[in-house]
């Protein structure tokens, strides 16, 4: 990209001086005479002699062309692009610096752990954020190191302030505050498992009961007579049956949030965005104005870039059994606990209707269905009475 000068030559005579150039052989790549001079275009070397020659004429650049343009404008805007880049190198800092850890639990000794842990690792007033894969491994530090204090603990980043949730483990009650009770199904279930510490079992593995059937029972017989109540503790797992029905659409759409998050500044100009360093092209959270101008249709935004899977599949009724597998299984998982197993799977049903495949899917679950009901107010006596 060659330089090249737009100069207007003016005098009593600028056709004199036009030879004088020719004569001195500098080169003219464009000539125009008008009522105000002679107009010429010339590249740096000869823009160089013009400047060198002693002469009244008056000589004025109108425009330039090239690196000479280039050249121009950065000397000519220098300091407005210093305290530009100037400004966004603060606003950038500013933004990656955090200003605040709060620690949201009622305990103050809880509070002050987890304060404590997390400056351990590197997460405190006035340090630079973490990336989202290292805020996922110190939280994976935290719970290791206090497992017996921690149950759950979460790390959220609002702007410049990084907001810390933590549930305190709840240690089990004291065997005698426990009052007496029986323990019976939550649901209806086949038994597969009981593990009974106090109170008299009254079913077997593989019985079948329904919601609220005694399993454990907290009465306590000597023969045919009761003798005595206490509190019936242990725990019952049982196989319990689930139908999901499913409606899949045979042009599968899915944009799923990873949780991973880019904070970048960009300015708008007009209709186009230009981004500073890299960002997510995948979903735009949200943007905030930083500074608009009132003259230009130009802004300056931070905006936050949330990362996505974007999943397009086609399915028919021979291709579908595996997505209906996977999105059956995360739907029913909504409902159990982490503790809970599913056994086996199975398609019952699957037929097409209008764009959409219809698919009902059978679960066998290992889940603990144990519940307790109160015995409290049974009366032992009237009870054997009955049994008479």
């Amino acid at each position: 990209m060659n330089s090249r000068y737009r100069i207007l030559i003016q005098g009593k005579n600028p056709k004199y001086f036009l030879s004088l150039l020719i004569r001195k052989h500098i080169s003219i790549y464009y000539k125009e005479e008008n009522h105000s001079g002679i107009i010429v275009v010339v590249d740096s070397d000869g823009y160089s002699q013009i400047r060198d020659i002693k002469t009244s004429y008056s000589i004025r650049v109108l425009n330039r062309y090239g690196i000479a343009k280039v050249q121009y404008l950065f000397q000519k805007y220098f300091i407005f692009l210093l305290g530009f880049l100037l400004f966004f190198g603060i606003v950038f800092f500013l933004s990656n610096l955090v200003f605040q850890v709060e620690v949201i639990h009622s305990n103050e000794e809880i509070q002050s752990i987890i304060y404590n842990d997390l400056k351990q690792f590197g997460i405190e007033r006035f340090h630079f954020k973490v990336s989202y894969e290292d805020k996922e491994r110190i939280v994976e530090k935290i719970l290791e190191k206090e497992t017996e204090r921690i149950e759950w603990l979460e790390i959220e980043e609002v702007g410049t302030k990084y907001i810390v949730r933590v549930e305190e483990r709840k240690k089990n009650k004291e065997e005698e505050e426990c009052l007496p009770r029986n323990i019976v199904a939550k649901k209806d279930a086949m038994i597969l498992e009981i593990h009974a510490e106090a109170g008299e079992v009254v079913k077997k593995r593989l019985d079948y009961v329904q919601k609220g059937e005694v399993i454990i029972s907290g009465l306590i017989y000597n023969k045919e007579e009761i003798v005595s109540k206490r509190c019936a503790i242990g725990q019952v797992f049982g196989e319990v049956w689930y139908q999901v029905t499913l409606e899949i659409p045979k042009k599968y759409h899915e944009e799923k949030v990873t949780g991973k998050k880019k904070r970048k500044l960009e300015i708008q100009f007009l209709n186009n965005t230009y981004h500073f360093f890299s960002h997510y092209d995948t979903y735009q959270k949200k943007s905030k104005v930083l500074l608009k101008s009132r003259l230009l249709p130009i802004q300056l935004l931070f905006s936050t870039y949330l990362e996505t899977d974007v999943i397009d599949e086609e399915y028919t009724i021979d291709t579908v059994d595996d997505k209906a597998y996977s999105l059956a299984e995360e739907k029913l998982k909504q409902q159990l606990s982490k503790d809970d197993e599913v056994i086996s799977k199975k398609i019952l049903k699957k037929y097409e209707k209008d764009s959409k495949i219809i698919v009902e899917v059978f679960f066998r679950v290992k889940e603990d269905i144990t519940d307790t009901v109160s015995i409290q107010d049974i009366d032992i006596e009237k009870e054997n009475q009955k049994e008479e």
